[in-house]
């Protein structure tokens, strides 16, 4: 059973939702505290229907374990979840996540995290291709199957933080001022067409990818289905879900550059591929035939991460706020530039990503793609063909 006890609050507001991230090029590990500042000045993007943030670096004493974050909402799915867990994994650690009480937060259920790694004969006994095939499996396994238990954080040396209630008063209730992490994204959220309740919160996470999102998916029945295909589950009710499992599918399993999986969901319209010189075109064209159901329809802006890197992506007409900014080794995003100013008061160059054009920064690169020296350098190659 989904418990969403919470009931709506508010008129809808489409462009709801406020978005932040910050990342170290360098991997220096950062409290918690500017995050959290930056959505709380976005605080009049959401709703307090929903919020969170997921933090990479933060278990380095386990930094070779599956960190598996589940919220349950009856003692019953507690033990099923954790006898599945105890036949596929070898169980490092478990434990309550640490809270405090915090007013604005309130029905939360059951919050445990546990650190595993894959049994030695299980990935061969269910034919996995690899470690994270494995885990993928366990974690639909147990949203789909075993009622009341949603495992909403899955990857190693990571882990996702999400509730009802504002982002500021949920990192508070979590206790992030504890935790130290080199990239940060946080969400506050304004739902407007799914439900706000706790699993439905952001980020969406899948092994080491979180993603947060402001906007809706209007392809998400053709995507959901896609998906389908290659054996994820969709259990979370929230259009979002699916930004997760594809950035899964067609980075980590079909091996596609970052640049080229934003340009499958982000896709170029029909008429700007056939205006690109060759070999883009043919690229292009090729990309949009073989990964039609790939494309993420409708307005949106996501900030999403992994272990070795951050990227934001706005659609291909720009209908949701995105802004960029670095200050030395930092990379910032946020839907205002206010928020951005949260984290750094005085950054060194701040801009506004174009439609459809990524924002990669990557662990250990000095050089962010779709920053402003990149796109001149790109235009100027475009120039010269």
């Amino acid at each position: 059973m989904i418990r969403m006890p919470t009931p709506d609050r508010g008129t809808r507001n489409i462009s709801g939702c406020g978005l932040s991230g910050m990342m170290s090029l360098k991997g220096e590990r950062v409290r918690g505290h500017a995050i959290r500042e930056s959505i709380a000045l976005l605080h009049d993007r959401s709703n307090g229907l929903g919020g969170g943030f997921a933090a990479y670096g933060i278990y380095p004493e386990f930094a070779d374990h599956f960190a598996l974050h589940i919220m349950y909402y009856s003692h019953r799915a507690v033990a099923e979840a954790e006898k599945l867990i105890a036949e596929k994994f070898d169980v490092a650690k478990a434990e309550k996540i640490p809270t405090r009480p915090v007013p604005g937060v309130s029905n939360a259920p059951m919050l445990w995290r546990y650190f595993v790694t894959p049994r030695a004969s299980a990935p061969a006994e269910s034919e996995a291709a690899s470690e994270e095939d494995f885990v993928l499996r366990q974690v639909m396994t147990i949203n789909a199957e075993i009622q009341d238990s949603y495992v909403f954080s899955s990857g190693k040396n990571m882990g996702a933080f999400k509730a009802v209630g504002y982002a500021e008063d949920i990192a508070d209730f979590y206790r992030l001022d504890e935790y130290e992490a080199y990239i940060w994204i946080a969400h506050g959220r304004f739902p407007t067409n799914t439900p706000g309740w706790w699993a439905g919160a952001h980020p969406f996470t899948l092994l080491d990818w979180a993603v947060v999102h402001n906007g809706e998916i209007s392809s998400y029945g053709i995507n959901r289905r896609y998906l389908e295909m290659f054996g994820y589950k969709c259990t979370m009710l929230t259009d979002t879900e699916v930004i997760a499992y594809l950035l899964d599918l067609l980075i980590r399993r079909h091996r596609l550059p970052i640049e080229v999986a934003c340009k499958v969901m982000a896709a170029p319209f029909w008429r700007t591929i056939e205006a690109m010189p060759e070999p883009d075109r043919a690229l292009y064209k090729t990309l949009r035939q073989v990964y039609g159901s790939a494309l993420v329809n409708g307005p949106f802006a996501i900030i999403f991460a992994r272990r070795d890197g951050m990227v934001a992506l706005n659609d291909r007409i720009k209908l949701r706020p995105l802004v960029a900014a670095r200050k030395g080794d930092f990379l910032y995003i946020s839907s205002e530039e206010a928020g951005i100013r949260a984290m750094c008061p005085s950054p060194d160059i701040v801009w506004s990503p174009r439609a459809g054009e990524p924002v990669i920064g990557k662990l250990g690169e000095d050089f962010v793609v779709g920053c402003p020296e990149f796109l001149r350098a790109r235009e100027a190659q475009y120039a010269g063909t």
